[in-house]
């Protein structure tokens, strides 16, 4: 811009759109060119590797949250199609909402664990009067996907695996990665790759599932060797990566072993010597 201006230069969903357009190809080309331009110092031997956690855009999911949600896209879906219901519970959900805050207290567990029976029963009644009267309209086939969706959440229980966290997301899931302050994050493990002397990020790659950090290695090898043109022969990786020692023909470099009797300072200093090295 030459000139201050009040407005925005592009509407915020533009990149998501420029995004969508492109692709995985598309996208993949556009990384290879950035790294290309930094020529032969991209193509070094050494890359440090690490995991780390995309955040999705959600909030801190409660089955009660869920529940209310699934409530409010039913009685729209209703309302868009002009089913008339018998009931949309909307004064009802209103008060459970209150009964469920401060569900952490001793004395408003009970009164919460009810709440939040009632919400599923709720979503349940009219997400039975919606099948009953949505194949009058001949679009009971367009939402049976999300209906599944919906009884999979109403289903679920707290200590239960493959857990879903959001209604727009349900590709995400719990990462735990050891921070003090942040216990729990909601999203997809990422790996990034980059050059040890000049920290040139020459691989990125998004996992669908929570695997441990050992068995991400073969991915982001392979996607730094297909963005740069040239694999590499050593990787520093971290303790989380215990397990390998190659993969692919690339050598995996990992810390030693911390003694008890060093200081955390000098636990750190050694490791960094150790990665320098290639110890």
């Amino acid at each position: 811009m030459k000139e201050f201006q009040q407005k925005l230069p592009c509407h915020s969903t533009e990149l998501v759109h420029f995004r969508k357009r492109l692709g995985v190809p598309g996208m993949e080309r556009i990384f290879q060119m950035s790294v290309g331009l930094h020529g032969e110092s991209a193509l070094e031997d050494v890359v440090h590797v690490d995991t780390t956690v995309q955040e999705k855009n959600i909030t801190y999911p409660t089955d009660s949250k869920l529940a209310i949600k699934i409530i409010n896209r039913l009685n729209k879906i209703a309302k868009s199609h002009g089913i008339s219901q018998r009931r949309t519970f909307i004064k009802q959900v209103k008060s459970l909402r209150l009964d469920i805050r401060h569900y952490r207290h001793v004395k408003k567990r009970a009164k919460a664990k009810r709440a939040l029976k009632r919400l599923r029963t709720i979503a349940g009644v009219l997400m039975r009067e919606l099948r009953r009267k949505l194949p009058q309209c001949c679009l009971f086939e367009h939402y049976q996907k999300d209906f599944l969706l919906y009884e999979r959440v109403l289903k679920q229980k707290i200590k239960d695996t493959h857990k879903i966290y959001s209604l727009h997301e349900p590709q995400v899931y719990c990462i735990g990665k050891g921070k003090d302050h942040k216990q729990y994050e909601y999203g997809s493990k990422a790996s990034i790759a980059s050059t040890a002397k000049g920290n040139l990020i020459v691989g990125v790659v998004s996992h669908e599932q929570n695997l441990h950090d050992s068995h991400t290695l073969p991915e982001i090898l392979h996607h730094v060797e297909t963005s740069r043109g040239k694999a590499a022969k050593q990787a520093v990786c971290d303790r989380g990566y215990r397990g390998k020692r190659e993969v692919n023909g690339t050598q995996i470099v990992l810390p030693g072993r911390a003694l008890k009797r060093d200081t955390l300072p000098k636990r750190q200093e050694a490791e960094t010597m150790q990665k320098a090295r290639g110890d």
